[in-house]
C-alpha cells in the first residue's frame, strides 16, 4: 500500500522528462554488457518490456511512466526507450517472478482495463539449454491489467535471444537481394546440371535440406546440393570420434558418407549455391557467420551463441581464412569480431577473398 500510494503521488507530477531513459542504442549496448556478465557468472537477467496504449503514448505519458519507474526501480536496474515506442527495463539478478512483480506494481498506477500498459517479460538463463518449456534459454510471457492477470499462463516460450538479435542493415539487405538474384540467374544452369548429375550418381533427392539456427536462434531450412548418401545422418554418431574439429561442430577429412560426385561438388563448393535462395528469403546473408545445424548450435556455450546476434551468411572470416584450422572457440571469436564491426567495406573484402580461397581449396570440404 505505501508503494502504491507513493507511485500515485509521483503519477500526479506529470513531466516530459526523458533523461531517465537510455536511447535504444545505449540500452541495447547495456543489455549486451549485462548478457556478457550473466554468461560469465551464470546468474539470471530479466527484461521487462512495457507498451503504453496508443492514446496514452505522448511525451507527457512517457514522462509519467518515467516518474513511476524512478520510484520503483533499484539503482542497478536500467530503463530505456526503444525505437518501437516500448519502454524496456533491465533487471539484473532478477527471476521471472520478480520481473512480473515490478510489472504488476507499475500497472497498478493505472486504472483497470484498456488504460493499463501491456507488459512482457524476457528471462535470460544461460545455464539452461535452449528448447521448449521451462528449460529454454529465455521465456516470454505477456499480460496487463491487474497483478493476478499478469501472472496468468504465459504465451508459448520464445528465446530471449530474439531481443539481442540485430536487424540487418538496409544497405546489407539491398546487397543481399541484388547479389542473390544475380547469383541465382547466373548459377541456375550449373545447379540444374549438378542436380541431374546427382540423380544419376546415387539414388535419392538432388537437394539436401537441413534445419539450422539463424538470427536470434530462429530455425530455418537451409538448402544445399546433396553430396552424401541418403543415410548419412544415421551414420554420423559412429563417425563423431573421427571429427577433426573440436567443440560441437563436426568436420571430417575424407568423410566416407560423401558420394563420388559429391566430392567434386564439395571440392568446387558448387553444393553451396542453392543457399542463394536462403539469402533471397532473408534467412541468410551473403556475408555472416556460418549457420550451424540446430543440434550443434544448441550445444554451444552461452557466450558462443552470441554469434546468433547477426544474420548468418554464405561466407565469413572463418570460411575464407581458417576453415578446418581454427579451434572452435577461435572460430566463434572471428564471428563475434565480424558482428561487432559490420560495414560495407568488411563485407566487400570478405566477398573478394572468397573466390581465391575456393580456388586454392583451403580447409575441409
Amino acid at each position: 500500500m505505501p508503494r502504491r500510494f507513493h507511485a500515485r503521488v509521483l503519477a500526479r507530477r506529470r513531466t516530459a522528462r526523458h533523461d531517465v531513459f537510455l536511447s535504444d542504442a545505449d540500452f541495447r549496448f547495456a543489455a549486451d554488457c549485462e548478457r556478457m556478465r550473466v554468461d560469465r557468472n551464470g546468474s539470471v537477467l530479466s527484461l521487462l518490456l512495457i507498451r503504453l496504449p496508443a492514446k496514452h503514448s505522448s511525451d507527457s505519458d512517457i514522462g509519467l511512466l518515467a516518474r513511476v519507474l524512478e520510484g520503483r526501480l533499484r539503482v542497478t536496474d536500467t530503463p530505456g526507450l526503444l525505437n518501437d515506442g516500448r519502454i524496456a527495463v533491465l533487471l539484473p539478478d532478477t527471476p521471472a517472478e520478480g520481473a512480473w512483480k515490478v510489472a504488476a506494481d507499475v500497472s497498478e498506477v493505472y486504472p483497470p482495463g484498456p488504460e493499463r500498459p501491456e507488459c512482457d517479460v524476457l528471462v535470460y538463463l544461460p545455464h539452461q539449454r535452449p528448447g521448449g518449456g521451462l528449460e529454454g534459454v529465455g521465456l516470454e510471457a505477456s499480460g496487463g491489467a491487474s497483478s493476478g492477470e499478469l501472472l496468468a499462463a504465459p504465451d508459448p516460450p520464445q528465446p530471449s535471444e530474439f531481443f539481442f538479435a540485430k536487424p540487418i542493415a538496409t544497405w546489407k539487405r539491398g546487397v543481399d537481394v541484388v547479389g542473390a538474384v544475380l547469383g541465382l540467374v547466373i548459377s541456375a544452369p550449373i545447379i540444374a546440371l549438378a542436380a541431374a548429375a546427382i540423380k544419376l550418381d546415387t539414388p535419392g533427392p538432388a537437394f539436401f535440406v537441413q534445419e539450422r539456427e539463424g538470427l536470434g536462434g530462429r530455425r530455418f531450412k537451409m538448402y544445399k546440393l546433396r553430396t552424401m548418401y541418403v543415410d548419412a545422418e544415421t551414420l554420423k554418431p559412429s563417425l563423431l570420434p573421427h571429427s577433426v574439429q573440436d567443440g560441437p561442430a563436426f568436420k571430417m577429412y575424407r568423410d566416407p558418407r560423401t558420394t563420388p560426385f559429391g566430392r567434386f561438388l564439395r571440392w568446387s563448393s558448387i553444393d553451396e549455391l542453392p543457399q542463394l535462395w536462403n539469402v533471397l528469403r532473408g534467412e541468410m546473408s551473403l556475408v555472416g557467420p556460418r549457420p550451424l545445424p540446430t543440434y550443434e548450435s544448441q550445444a554451444c556455450q552461452p557466450w558462443q551463441r552470441r554469434r546468433l546476434t547477426v544474420t548468418p551468411g554464405i561466407t565469413c572470416t572463418w570460411q575464407v581464412s581458417a576453415r578446418g584450422k581454427a579451434r572452435f572457440d577461435d572460430w566463434v571469436r572471428m564471428d563475434l569480431r565480424y558482428a561487432a564491426k559490420i560495414s560495407p567495406w568488411e563485407d566487400l573484402k570478405l566477398l573478394l577473398i572468397t573466390l581465391p580461397s575456393l580456388v586454392f581449396h583451403k580447409g575441409i570440404r
